[in-house]
């Protein structure tokens, strides 16, 4: 069997790096001009942004680079441009969600929350305050991927199917998340084809499918390969949110940096809530989910009774069905044997995760 060895993405995640600590700092210059509240705004959206997997520049960089492309500085940019775009939409999510953590500290809701709280401002007011300045930096971030994706340096032509493309990421990442919202609101459970079209729209396409279709655009891929490249996006981006369902609820926060609790407080509508729905131990389970008071014991029961009702093997089961799916893609012969090796490396680890 041919073996490829893998890509040397880190030049490309350097540069990446590079083009986000010029965009912040060109924010934050025309900040100050406007005022230290300003300019400290853009401070933590600047924190915000920092300290994440840089999951979406890598997977353009390794479509982009696999295909043949050379323009290091254009495919940062492009790849900074998702990163600012995941950026905005995990700050607008905890604002949906009325969060105030992400990654075991305080998000940019949470420092503002906190900051009229010590100023003594009362408990409600602080929160409408912390919310407020997340749907503020949430905006700003979501028009700096546009900004950035509208200076790189091609052609007419294609920086024309690249915004396409980061447009048709917004609009169904937008899609999803109201989709989310209402599932929420809905008694009982959604089937589980439902679930599923929510987590591809909301996460599939903006981390996957639109990053690996973005690259594949930038070094000149033909259509067909492009197509391809949102086939696979689309099913190995469900995997990765049913892996990531699994770890909201059986994950521990030291390894996810994400509480285990919120999602079972929130009663969150996943693979493992569907199933669970159809079995005994619902009657059960339905009254834990979504309550405010959830306590450490009822949580661990919670994980134990979508455990026992065979919910998690039905979710494991749902990752492996579908990252098979994506593994059948790669076998287009219009996809390059070093493409194919570097997204079923992908693969792998979108599957056999911690985090």
């Amino acid at each position: 069997m041919e073996t490829h060895p893998p890509l040397d993405l880190a030049a490309g995640e350097d540069q990446v790096e590079t083009v986000l600590r010029q965009f912040f700092e060109q924010a934050k210059d025309r900040a100050a001009k406007l005022g230290p509240a300003y300019l400290s705004l853009w401070q933590i959206l600047e924190n915000a942004a920092a300290g994440g997997k840089r999951l979406r520049p890598r997977i353009l960089l390794t479509s982009y680079l696999s295909l043949g492309g050379t323009d290091r500085d254009a495919a940062a940019r492009v790849g900074a441009a998702f990163e600012l775009l995941h950026t905005a939409l995990i700050i607008h999510d905890d604002v949906i969600d009325l969060d105030f953590t992400r990654r075991g500290q305080e998000n940019v809701s949470g420092i503002y929350r906190g900051l009229a709280a010590a100023a003594g401002v009362e408990e409600r007011a602080a929160r409408h305050r912390g919310l407020s300045a997340g749907v503020i930096a949430g905006d700003l971030a979501l028009a700096g991927a546009f900004r950035l994706l509208d200076r790189v340096a091609v052609g007419a032509e294609v920086r024309l199917r690249l915004a396409d493309i980061l447009d048709e990421a917004v609009f169904a990442s937008a899609g999803g998340e109201l989709i989310d919202v209402d599932l929420s609101f809905q008694p009982g459970a959604p089937p589980i084809d439902e679930v599923l079209q929510m987590e591809r729209l909301k996460t599939a396409v903006y981390s996957f499918e639109a990053p690996l279709q973005a690259g594949a655009v930038l070094a000149g891929a033909p259509d067909d390969v492009v197509d391809v490249l949102g086939l696979y996006g689309r099913d190995i981006g469900i995997a990765y949110q049913v892996v990531d369902d699994l770890l909201g609820v059986f994950g521990t926060e030291s390894t996810t940096g994400k509480s285990s609790f919120s999602d079972l407080r929130e009663g969150k509508r996943t693979a493992l809530v569907s199933y669970a729905a159809g079995t005994p131990e619902w009657e059960e389970l339905s009254a834990l989910l979504g309550s405010p008071a959830l306590t450490g014991p009822d949580a661990a029961r919670a994980r134990e009774l979508l455990n026992s009702c065979g919910a998690r093997n039905y979710a494991r089961g749902l990752v492996l069905e579908y990252a098979e799916r994506s593994r059948q893609h790669l076998q287009y012969p219009a996809i390059p044997p070093s493409l194919r090796a570097a997204l079923s490396a992908v693969t792998d680890d979108a599957v056999n995760r911690g985090r």
